[in-house]
């Protein structure tokens, strides 16, 4: 049973919530000095040491109201709740200690901290408490009470507004993060993925010639070499980004007048024939690079997976609004469902 009251009071709360601080215990202090002093000095307080006592008791709860919201509010406005029904049913009833005024805190932290679910039942566990002291003890009208209700009720919506403004801050750096990962992952696949198959292909050309035409090995292996730099060299620059105490070298992102490069990237495989055509000049960044990135990966798969091709066209054309990219190769038709492949490759160029 004890287990089980402990599992419900300690319920999954909102996520890195703080625990005891400073301010807090400095609050108990001065909450408990305020209420010794209170019950000492009132004269028309009944049962002076229970008050003291409760509101005492209570205000130790505070640096616990983060961790344990809804046990913080059971205990403190339970407790409070039990004594003014027993004060009453003795006709002894009274207005309580005004340093119990500290407990508005705790419905703050209710709905700032803890779950829906118990957000729920520490909000039914206020309002009688409300209504009690307002309506039944102190006989004042339903409007006065209603209006007692929200003041006692407005901690509670200032936490809900505090938390969902936290609550959207983090999900807006989460998408910044996702996004984030996204174009490191599109900017990996697209610059070293595109020299690595270079790479291989490079390899097989050079495993077929060796044996007989060694010149035509060593080339190939020039070719190699001269493709695995490059990409160390992206490697590096894309390391460099990603660490805080480096400085990345910012070299401009590359876009339609780079594609013939790639036609001249690697010798030994099948040829690029690239065309340019129309108004591609003043092209926005975010497209320059864009066709370029859809190019890359074109060519890439095309000498990949063109079976038996002899050559790759590409073609560039541009007017006032339009750019459209068309590449192409002579080799075997081949089919597949698009989900045997492994790789990353269609979904970047969608994205």
């Amino acid at each position: 049973m004890g287990n089980a009251i402990r599992s419900f009071l300690a319920e999954p709360r909102v996520p890195n919530a703080p625990g005891p601080m400073t301010r807090d215990w400095v609050l108990v202090g001065i909450a408990v000095v305020a209420a010794v002093v209170e019950a000492l000095l009132r004269t028309n307080l009944p049962w002076p040491l229970l008050h003291a006592a409760v509101v005492i008791a209570s205000a130790f709860v505070l640096p616990w109201r983060r961790l344990y919201p809804l046990a913080a509010v059971v205990l403190a406005f339970g407790s409070t709740l039990v004594v003014e029904v027993v004060t009453n049913a003795n006709n002894v009833g009274s207005d309580g200690l005004y340093t119990a005024f500290f407990l508005l805190v705790l419905p703050y932290s209710l709905v700032r901290w803890a779950s829906g679910r118990h957000i729920a039942i520490g909000l039914l566990l206020v309002l009688p408490m409300a209504w009690w002291v307002g309506v039944i003890q102190a006989s004042i009208d339903i409007g006065e009470a209603i209006g007692g209700t929200i003041f006692l009720e407005f901690p509670a919506a200032l936490g809900g507004v505090v938390r969902y403004r936290q609550t959207a801050r983090v999900r807006e750096r989460e998408q910044v993060i996702l996004r984030e990962r996204e174009q490191l992952a599109r900017e990996l696949h697209d610059t070293v993925a595109h020299h690595i198959s270079a790479i291989a292909i490079q390899a097989q050309a050079g495993q077929a010639v060796v044996a007989t035409d060694p010149a035509a090995a060593a080339e190939t292996l020039n070719a190699i070499e001269r493709a695995a730099s490059q990409t160390l060299g992206e490697m590096r620059s894309l390391v460099k980004a990603l660490r805080s105490g480096d400085t990345a070298e910012l070299t401009p992102q590359p876009g339609v007048g780079d594609i013939a490069s790639l036609a001249e990237a690697d010798n030994g495989a099948v040829p690029i024939d690239v065309r340019l055509s129309g108004e591609l000049d003043d092209l926005a960044p975010s497209v320059d690079a864009a066709v370029y990135r859809l190019a890359q990966e074109s060519i890439t798969n095309a000498r990949r997976y063109a079976r038996h091709a002899t050559s790759v066209e590409v073609r560039i054309a541009g007017d006032d609004d339009t750019v459209r990219l068309t590449v192409s190769d002579d080799g075997d038709p081949t089919h597949t469902d698009g989900a045997s492949r492994d790789g990353y490759g269609l979904a970047g160029m969608a994205e």
